[in-house]
C-alpha cells in the first residue's frame, strides 16, 4: 500500500467523518451532554464566564475550560448538537493525532498510522468522542502533557521547549477538570523514571519557569472564581477531589475489576484479532517493544487503569488515557504482522483457535444488535428495529471472513480491510443508536413538543425529575419539584423566594396548583398517577411511554 499516497484519505477523511460530520445525529443525552450543553449557554445569556451557572445557581463542581470552548462553539455555530460536542471531538481527533506522532517517533510512520487508526474505529474513542463530557478533552490534554514531559527526558533533559509545554498542557488539563490534570502526567513521567532506574531524574521535572507558565494560565480563572465565591477552594479541592476519589459519597462503588470489561470491550473490534496478529508476527513477550518504550507505555496505561480501579468511585469515562499507549502496543503488533505476512515465504497462518474471538466478538456484536425489541422496560417493536440494524449486523459478518479471504488472496490488505469495515460498522450504528436512546435517554423529545402544548408566558415544571436539556433546546428555566440532587450547594445560597419558585417541594407545589387554574409540568411516565390523586384534574397532553406532558387544573 502507497501511504503517502493514501494517508490524507484514510487518516484524515474517515476519522472527520466518524468524530466530525455525524455528530448531530443523535440529540443531546440527559444527563451529562445536557448539563455540559446548558451551563455554556448560560454563560453567553449572562455575560458571566469565571463562575459556571447552571439551571441559574452556582455550579462549581468543574473547572470552565470546557464550558468556554463550547460557549465559543455555540457563538459560532449556533447552539446545536454539532457545536455542543465539537471540542470534545476535537479533543479525540486530537488523540489520533497524538497516537501517530508516538507510533512514529517509536517505529516509523507506517506504525503510527496503525496507532492512529486502531483507536479511531475502537468502540470506546467513538463513543466517548463524540459526547459533549469532559472525559476525552481530559485524555486528550493529559496525554500531550504525558507525552511532552516524556520527550523532555527521552531528549537528556536538554529539550527545555518539551518540559514548558508539559506545563502548559497541565495546566489545560487542570482547567479541564481539576487536580487530575496534575496528578496524571506527573505521576505517570516518575513511575517510567522510577522503573527506568532514573529515579534522580525526577527532580528535574521541577521547573520555575514551568511554574510560572501553569500560573499564568491557571492562576487568572482561581484567583477571580475564589473572589467571587467564597467557598470555592474548599468545596472544589477538598469535596469535589479528595472526598469524590476516597469516599462513596456519590453511591458508587464498583468492583476493583470495574475497568476491566470496559478497557476489553472498549477496543472492540481489535482485540479479537490481536491474537491472531501477535502469532503470526511472532511477537513474542513484547520483543517487538525497546525496553524505554514497554517501560513507558506500561506506567502510563498502568497508572491510569490502578488509580481509579480502587478509587471509590467509577465512571466508565474516567478510563479513557488508557486507551492511547494501548493504541500504540496494538498499532505496532498490526503493522508487524502486515509486513511478515507480506513476504511470500511466510508459512501457515496462526489457525482456527486465533480466529475464535473475532467470531465470538462479531456474534456478541449482532445479539445486542438485535436485544431492543426484547428489553422491558426500553422495548422496541421488531419491524421498527430491524431496518436499523441491518447494515452493522451485515458488517459483522463480513468482519468474519473478509479480512482473512483477502489477506490470503492478495497477502496484503488483511489490517486496513478491519479498519474500513469497523469504520462503517462504527458510522452505521450512530442511526440505531440514535432511534433507541432518544426517546429515554434525551430531553429532545419533550423539547419540541412543548412550543405545541403550552402557552407563551406559563411556566413548565419539572414533576420528580431534572432533564437540564429542556431547558437547554427550549431556551427556558424550568422550576423542578423534588429533585435537585447535585445542584443543592448552589441551590442553598439562592435568595428564599428564588429558591421557592424554581426548585419546589412537593407541599408547595400541591399548594400552588390548588391557588392557579392552570399548570403545565413534564414528569415521567409512571409518575402520573400519582399526580391525578393529588390534583382535581389532571390531562395527560402528550406522551411518550417514558415521559408525559401534563395539563393540571384547578376546577
Amino acid at each position: 500500500m502507497d501511504w503517502a499516497k493514501n494517508k490524507k484519505i484514510i487518516f484524515f477523511f474517515l476519522p472527520f467523518i466518524i468524530y466530525l460530520g455525524l455528530l448531530a445525529v443523535v440529540p443531546l443525552m440527559e444527563p451529562d451532554e445536557g448539563r455540559y450543553s446548558a451551563i455554556p449557554s448560560e454563560m453567553n445569556q449572562s455575560g458571566d464566564y469565571v463562575t459556571p451557572h447552571l439551571k441559574g445557581t452556582v455550579y462549581l463542581e468543574k473547572p470552565p475550560l470546557c464550558y468556554w470552548a463550547t460557549a465559543m462553539s455555540f457563538k459560532i455555530f449556533g447552539e446545536n448538537e454539532f457545536s455542543a460536542r465539537l471540542f470534545s471531538a476535537l479533543c479525540a481527533w486530537g488523540c489520533i493525532l497524538l497516537v501517530y506522532r508516538m507510533g512514529t517517533f517509536f517505529h516509523g510512520e507506517k506504525t503510527g498510522f496503525y496507532a492512529a487508526l486502531v483507536l479511531a474505529t475502537s468502540l470506546f474513542p467513538f463513543a466517548i468522542g463524540r459526547l459533549n463530557i469532559l472525559d476525552m478533552p481530559l485524555a486528550f490534554f493529559v496525554s500531550v502533557a504525558v507525552w511532552f514531559g516524556f520527550r523532555y527526558f527521552s531528549d537528556g533533559g536538554y529539550g527545555k521547549k518539551n518540559i514548558y509545554l508539559f506545563y502548559l498542557f497541565c495546566s489545560l488539563a487542570f482547567l479541564t477538570k481539576g487536580l487530575i490534570g496534575i496528578v496524571f502526567p506527573s505521576a505517570i513521567v516518575i513511575i517510567w523514571l522510577m522503573f527506568a532506574g532514573r529515579w534522580r531524574d525526577t527532580l528535574r521535572l521541577f521547573s520555575p519557569t514551568g511554574i510560572i507558565i501553569f500560573l499564568a494560565v491557571a492562576g487568572p480563572w482561581l484567583i477571580l472564581v475564589q473572589r467571587a465565591n467564597k467557598d470555592f477552594l474548599w468545596f472544589f479541592f477538598v469535596q469535589e477531589h479528595f472526598l469524590r476519589y476516597t469516599t462513596t459519597m456519590h453511591s458508587r462503588n464498583e468492583s476493583v475489576f470495574f475497568y476491566v470489561p470496559i478497557i476489553i470491550a472498549g477496543t472492540m473490534p481489535w482485540w479479537a484479532f490481536l491474537f491472531k496478529a501477535a502469532k503470526e508476527s511472532g511477537a513474542k513477550r513484547f520483543s517487538l517493544f525497546a525496553p524505554t518504550e514497554k517501560l513507558f507505555l506500561f506506567a502510563w496505561a498502568g497508572f491510569i487503569f490502578f488509580f481509579f480501579s480502587i478509587s471509590s468511585s467509577k465512571l466508565i469515562p474516567y478510563i479513557a488515557p488508557v486507551f492511547l499507549p494501548i493504541a500504540v502496543f496494538m498499532g505496532h503488533i498490526f503493522r508487524t504482522h502486515d509486513d511478515r505476512r507480506g513476504n511470500l515465504d511466510y508459512g501457515k497462518d496462526a489457525g482456527i483457535l486465533y480466529r475464535l474471538p473475532v467470531v465470538l466478538q462479531s456474534l456478541l456484536s449482532i445479539a445486542v444488535l438485535l436485544a431492543p425489541p426484547f428489553l422491558k422496560n426500553h422495548g422496541i417493536p421488531f419491524h421498527t428495529w430491524l431496518p436499523w440494524v441491518i447494515f452493522p449486523i451485515l458488517m459483522q459478518i463480513a468482519i468474519i471472513f473478509l479480512p482473512e479471504i483477502i489477506g490470503r488472496k492478495w497477502r496484503s490488505g488483511w489490517f486496513i480491510t478491519i479498519y474500513v469495515l469497523s469504520f462503517l460498522f462504527m458510522s452505521s450504528l450512530i442511526f440505531p443508536m440514535s432511534q433507541f436512546l432518544t426517546p429515554y435517554k434525551s430531553a429532545y423529545p419533550i423539547a419540541r413538543i412543548i412550543k405545541d402544548y403550552v402557552p407563551a408566558g406559563e411556566e413548565l415544571y419539572q414533576y420528580g425529575m431534572s432533564l437540564y436539556g429542556i431547558d437547554f433546546y427550549s431556551k427556558r428555566r424550568t422550576p423542578v419539584v423534588d429533585d435537585i440532587g447535585e445542584l443543592r450547594p448552589g441551590v442553598e445560597k439562592l435568595p428564599l423566594e428564588e429558591r421557592n419558585s424554581y426548585f419546589l417541594t412537593s407541599d408547595i407545589f400541591f399548594r400552588l396548583c390548588r391557588g392557579k387554574k392552570d399548570i403545565y409540568c413534564v414528569t415521567e411516565h409512571e409518575i402520573v398517577e400519582k399526580l391525578k390523586k393529588k390534583t382535581a384534574f389532571s390531562d395527560v397532553l402528550w406522551d411518550n411511554g417514558y415521559y408525559s406532558l401534563v395539563h393540571l387544573k384547578d376546577e
